[in-house]
């Protein structure tokens, strides 16, 4: 008789789980809460789903135990996932180390793994919204949503975690997991935009990209910093380098730290280089109005803003303008300083830090508090960088999950 598999949640991490495990001879059935699996999926990756990435290592990965995390990493890493999606009829390419599929649609992502969910024979259960996994005395586990209940020789939880609530993932998963005794590592929002206390400033220069390096202060002393392309906006601060450095910054704010972020926007020239540079333009175009002068150097808006801080007018020849406010204008160009209130709610997040402690999880996946269940996803405390990682730890977590569930 086969083994029976219960995969609670039907994301990246539950439908990579389900077809392992049916691979290695389980029966698999996933209870999904939504009326579709995969919903989340089709948001990756601005609609084109960033599979993995070539230069996966754990440095790009947050968690309580970095080395649990490599293992798994290890044992399912980025060509394992190229080899298992062209096996299940996807055709994959590489962007820079970053892996999408060749049409560069999400939807093809989803509708390959349904295929083979459906080839496998696993059967999906849509609007099932568990509350309960629990052991019984005969050692079957039983699954309820409330009202109906399902026994398993195995369960795979893969609920993900607390972003995107509206695709599923709300935190329900956590719940389940602390009635079996798990700890859960409090969880924030991570990937996500952070919100400013200056918003009279940024309305001035909203929509402004530019290549920027970031760091964040907290109690005077640096946090961490990034590089990349800022994107301002009327409330805060957006962009991949905002996202990389948005877990830092939320676990400070919940602790109630007061947080700045320094913003440097011209992180290429040293202050000898600029002045070198400003001097020789100075003796070409010292008629010219501030203005002209500073054209096309930084956004034409974010100069404006900027001279306007320093107490320069634009129309104001530079000749007539003192050393000290172009000083000014030069140090606001390489710290503007922003004091961060928040960030973006779980809606607007990418992912969720947190999660269930994995110290209490084998590297198989394991609980090592309820035997028989599995954890996989974003429901552990694990996250990763932008750039496939997220999705990369649903198909290796997953992978494992399967695997030993099926295999026990």
């Amino acid at each position: 008789m086969k083994k029976q598999i219960g995969v609670i949640g039907g994301g990246a991490a539950g439908m990579m789980a389900a077809i392992t495990a049916a691979k290695e001879g389980a029966q698999v059935t996933i209870l999904e809460r939504n009326d579709r699996v995969g919903k989340k999926i089709l948001q990756t990756g601005n609609g084109k789903c960033n599979l993995g990435n070539r230069a996966l290592s754990v440095e790009c990965y947050h968690g309580g135990d970095l080395e649990w995390i490599r293992d798994v990493l290890e044992h399912f890493d980025t060509e394992d996932t190229i080899r298992f999606f062209q096996s299940i009829g996807l055709m994959v390419k590489e962007k820079n180390g970053y892996l999408y599929p060749v049409c560069e649609q999400a939807a093809a992502v989803l509708d390959v793994l349904r295929y083979e969910l459906q080839a496998l024979g696993v059967e999906i259960q849509y609007q099932c919204k568990i509350t309960k996994v629990e052991k019984l005395a005969s050692g079957k586990l039983q699954v309820s949503d409330g009202e109906k209940t399902w026994q398993f020789d195995a369960a795979i939880v893969t609920c993900g975690g607390k972003a995107a609530p509206a695709t599923g993932s709300d935190g329900s998963g956590f719940k389940i997991a602390k009635k079996m005794g798990h700890t859960c590592i409090p969880s924030v929002p991570a990937l996500v935009q952070l919100r400013c206390q200056e918003t009279d400033l940024l309305k001035g220069i909203a929509g402004v990209r530019a290549d920027s390096e970031i760091r964040v202060f907290c109690d005077g002393g640096e946090i961490c910093r990034e590089r990349g392309e800022l994107q301002l906006t009327d409330y805060g601060i957006s962009g991949i380098p905002i996202f990389q450095l948005s877990r830092r910054v939320n676990y400070l704010l919940r602790d109630r730290r007061n947080v700045t972020a320094q913003i440097d926007f011209l992180p290429d020239l040293t202050q000898e280089s600029y002045e070198e540079l400003q001097a020789g333009r100075k003796l070409l175009q010292g008629d010219r109005t501030a203005e002209e002068f500073f054209t096309g150097m930084l956004h034409k808006k974010l100069t404006a803003t900027l001279l306007k801080m320093a107490g320069i007018r634009l129309a104001t020849p530079m000749k007539e303008i003192p050393e000290e406010k172009i000083h000014a204008y030069y140090n606001l160009c390489r710290n503007l300083k922003l004091h961060i209130t928040e960030s973006n709610p779980y809606e607007n997040a990418q992912v969720s830090a947190g999660g269930v402690d994995v110290r209490e999880i084998k590297p198989t996946m394991e609980s090592k508090i309820c035997p028989g269940v599995y954890f996989a996803g974003e429901i552990l405390d694990v996250d990763g960088r932008c750039g496939g990682y997220n999705l990369q730890w649903a198909w290796s977590s997953g992978y494992l999950a399967g695997y030993h569930a099926a295999l026990a």
